[in-house]
């Protein structure tokens, strides 16, 4: 290695005040104080959950029907009442938590539209981070994300959602259509 090929950096010479964070502290203080005044003057409002619901809150998104928030996921049943899911694996392929398990297996004779149906379909509700990859990713809808964010499980096993415990959050919001 050649003497002109090495280049020595300098460290930047910093001020009395900015070696003791000074500068830092005080913007970090602005903002702070900023959220206060416009918290105080009623301009940022908080929800007192679970009095205030978020279904009973004005959409302010230029008249149309906008929901901010991803709830709880539900299979979708076709026609005939049979779950809509074809077992591509793409919602699992899609998830960037890893939360959704299929296990696919032929379909019946009786199906002659769909090759394959998931045995096995589980969300393991406390991994999944209800970002709605699976939702777009899904090539028949057969999976969606509902308005219904206010789940509990008492235990982790709870919280993992089959194929039974999906469909019947469609047969309980079936009515609503999610986003």
């Amino acid at each position: 290695m050649k003497p002109e090929d090495v280049i020595e950096l300098q460290p930047p010479r910093l001020t009395a005040g900015e070696n003791m964070f000074l500068p830092s502290v005080l913007s970090g203080l602005g903002t702070t104080i900023t959220h206060l005044f416009k918290s105080v003057g009623g301009q940022v409002r908080t929800m007192q959950y679970p009095e205030e619901r978020r279904e009973n809150l004005p959409v302010l998104e230029r008249g149309m029907d906008v929901q901010r928030y991803r709830g709880v996921h539900r299979l979708n049943r076709d026609e005939q009442g049979r779950v809509k899911c074809v077992a591509c694996y793409m919602c699992a392929t899609a998830c960037p938590a890893h939360c959704i398990h299929i296990v696919g297996d032929a379909a019946p004779e009786t199906w002659p539209d769909r090759e394959k149906y998931p045995i096995k379909f589980d969300i393991d509700e406390l991994r999944c981070i209800y970002c709605g990859m699976c939702e777009e990713a899904c090539p028949v809808d057969a999976i969606e994300l509902t308005y219904e964010y206010d789940i509990v499980g008492l235990t982790r096993e709870e919280m993992i959602f089959d194929k039974e415990k999906l469909l019947a959050i469609y047969d309980q919001t079936s009515e609503r259509r999610p986003m």
